[in-house]
């Protein structure tokens, strides 16, 4: 328990910088426009991550919101309860919902822009276009290649993800730093909550940067970039700090006070 104590203080005193948690976002833009110049340059041969069935874009990319949320909701719950009532958890919870809809909306936006703007044809060599198939899951279905502007929708999901769990852990700065303990579960839970979720954030980063490097065109991944950095930036930055909302976390609550 020393070691896992010892790694969430280090955690926390990396997200206390205010650097880090304002230029955050700015990471992502970078890693898309400098992964997207090594792919157009071809510098990093192919590897396993530039295959689609590797291991962590199986069972961690493609249902990678499940993972937030799952990871998101207990501990959105313990972090926001200390001194503060049920209702302002419940509120709180509400960002997941709200994040949710913005998740659901971006991606079956990208999923129709993709299905109006696109053609099926017999192979990947985009040659013989067949014009019966009108939609991408007819195209698909009948075994064809579908081929549409095709937003990314793991540079929004990830890009998007992270943003949002990095606005969440922020209580754990509050936390740790008045020396708060509760029962010995809750703080245990707590700790291995928040470690998940600094690996979640590392391993979102990585697959970003192998989205970045091995796939889509450039304008495909920067556009999906910026609708998750628009999407994050609409809430927590614009609404949240609103009354009418789910509100802040608790630590970023008192910092938009004090400015």
């Amino acid at each position: 328990m020393a070691a896992m104590a010892s790694l969430v203080m280090k955690l926390v005193s990396f997200w206390k910088k205010a650097h880090i948690r304002q230029n955050f976002p700015w990471l992502f833009l970078v890693i898309s426009v400098a992964g997207s110049i090594v792919k157009e340059l071809q510098l990093i041969p192919e590897t396993y991550f530039s295959n689609r069935r590797n291991v962590l874009n199986v069972y961690f990319v493609k249902v990678s919101w499940g993972w937030t949320l799952l990871l998101l909701f207990p501990f959105i719950t313990l972090s926001n309860a200390p001194n503060r009532g049920l209702s302002f958890v419940l509120r709180r919870l509400g960002s997941l919902a709200v994040a949710t809809g913005v998740w659901y909306a971006c991606t079956h936006s990208f999923f129709y822009i993709e299905d109006i703007t696109g053609s099926c044809y017999e192979s990947r060599a985009l040659e013989d276009v067949r014009l019966e198939f009108s939609s991408k899951a007819d195209c698909r279905r009948a075994g064809l290649t579908w081929h549409g502007y095709d937003i990314s929708g793991h540079s929004f999901v990830l890009a998007y993800s992270a943003l949002v769990i990095a606005e969440e852990i922020a209580p754990m700065i509050e936390l740790k730093g008045a020396g708060w303990r509760g029962p010995a579960y809750v703080d245990v839970a707590l700790d291995v909550l928040y470690v998940a979720l600094n690996g979640i954030v590392a391993l979102w980063i990585w697959m970003f940067a192998c989205t970045a490097i091995y796939f889509h065109d450039i304008s495909h991944k920067l556009l999906g970039t910026s609708c998750g950095i628009l999407g994050w930036y609409l809430t927590y930055q614009v609404w949240y700090p609103k009354p009418l909302s789910p509100g802040l976390p608790p630590l970023q609550t008192e910092q938009k006070r004090q400015a």
